[in-house]
């Protein structure tokens, strides 16, 4: 799948030939095993577990769990490229991840103990910043070693299956916090031991070849750190263009789903207290949809040796679903149109995810940093998204939902119309 020509002078750097050996099927299962404990625990609290503790700590102050997950997201961001950039430098017999992994871990469940027991919502805005450093890291490492580990052969599948994982841990892990409500502890250290458990097998039982012969290079200091924030975009055109249409079809993905709850009822004409039930529903199917397009998409793209075309596809899926919502005459049509959206959405998540390890840039010596970077395409929509969506109900006199769903779709085309016409390297 990626170009084997060698770069010449003025042309734009292209991913490489692989020849990576495929990894064994423990190694694809504690990975992903890994992944579902990390995301059970995190997606726990920022489901359910975060809302008991702010409404405990300052009933009636909602808002203030956006301020919470905020906060934690923007310290994931400003850390990543430091820690890929520590864990590429990283020189040890257990390789350049597997050292960092007992550490974030650590540091994590310290995060989610101040949570649990936080006095006043500055120590639970600083608590989960502590948990995201830790366990949002941990997940961090994880993506590294698939850029280690994989050959291009294996990454459509691991990616379904590691979508598959984070799907299906969204409902475990509110599942399991749901039970716990008696007490705050159990409420978060339950869904954090499990994360705990999952990456303490992946680091006891998955060899990484020791680190200790790479040259290290230039001496780190603060402004060699610094510089791996930013990147030669000309020379990684094709990570380049992943990124934007990532970031753009991220952007519409979060500027349909965070009105979901108001856009129901504005279409159904129900008060939103009413709802709560049906969006649940509605949730659970699409929820359905999304693993099952990871789960086949990421195969069928591995067989077929193909990526940008199913990316490109998924685009047009998410954008059909926006479309069908917005012109929704009822129920029916409206559950038909999330369900396509969400299937857009699966389809994505995993081939995407397996296109971003086709182009990673330097990825024998700097997968963590890159790998950091492309997650700003992740992060930065999911804290822009919410800004913008407001002027766009402005258009319609405050609560125009059928036209904010138009604009959700027209960004997801385009990113994956940017992905299939202008990443060369990939198929």
């Amino acid at each position: 799948m990626p170009s084997t020509k060698a770069a010449l002078p003025g042309r734009p750097a292209t991913a490489k030939a692989d020849d990576r050996p495929k990894v064994g099927t423990t190694y694809i299962v504690l990975l992903v095993l890994a992944q579902f404990g990390l995301y059970a625990a995190i997606v726990a609290p920022m489901g359910y577990s975060l809302s008991v503790r702010v409404d405990q700590l300052s009933p009636g102050n909602e808002g203030i769990l956006g301020y919470v997950v905020g906060a934690g997201s923007l310290a994931l961001v400003l850390s990543g490229p430091v820690l890929g950039v520590l864990s590429d430098r990283t020189r040890s017999r257990l390789g350049r991840r597997r050292p960092w992994l007992p550490l974030t871990v650590a540091v994590g469940l310290v995060g989610f103990c101040c949570v649990a027991l936080a006095p006043s919502v500055a120590v639970l805005i600083t608590g989960w910043v502590v948990v995201q450093l830790g366990f949002g890291s941990a997940l961090a490492l994880l993506g590294a070693s698939m850029a280690d580990r994989l050959p291009e052969s294996q990454r459509g599948k691991v990616a379904g299956l590691a979508g598959v994982a984070q799907m299906a841990a969204s409902i475990i892990g509110v599942g399991i916090a749901s039970m716990l409500t008696s007490s705050n502890l159990l409420l978060f250290l339950v869904p954090a031991g499990l994360g705990a458990v999952t990456v303490g097998l992946f680091f006891l039982l998955v060899h990484e070849e020791s680190s200790q012969g790479i040259p290290l290079g230039e001496a780190l200091t603060a402004k060699l750190v610094l510089s791996k924030y930013v990147f030669d975009v000309r020379r990684h055109s094709d990570f380049s263009w992943n990124w934007l249409g990532r970031f753009l079809f991220m952007f519409g993905l979060t500027l349909a789903t965070t009105f979901t709850t108001f856009f129901f009822a504005d279409k159904l004409d129900q008060p939103v207290t009413e709802i709560g039930g049906l969006v649940a529903v509605v949730g659970g199917i699409g929820l359905v949809a999304t693993m099952g397009g990871a789960g086949f998409s990421g195969f069928l793209s591995d067989r077929l040796r193909r990526r940008r075309a199913f990316v490109f596809g998924a685009g047009l899926l998410f954008t059909a679903g926006t479309l069908t919502m917005a012109a929704a005459p009822g129920l029916p049509v409206l559950v038909a149109g999330s369900f396509l959206t969400n299937l857009g959405l699966g389809v994505f998540s995993a081939v995407d995810q397996a296109l971003v390890l086709d182009v990673l840039p330097e990825r024998d010596t700097e997968a963590g940093r890159y790998n950091a970077i492309n997650q700003f395409s992740t992060t930065v929509p999911q804290a822009a998204a919410p800004l913008v969506a407001p002027l766009v109900l402005a258009l319609g006199g405050g609560d125009n939902y059928p036209l904010l769903y138009v604009v959700a779709g027209a960004f997801a085309c385009v990113g994956g119309l940017i992905i299939l016409a202008r990443v060369k390297g990939v198929r």
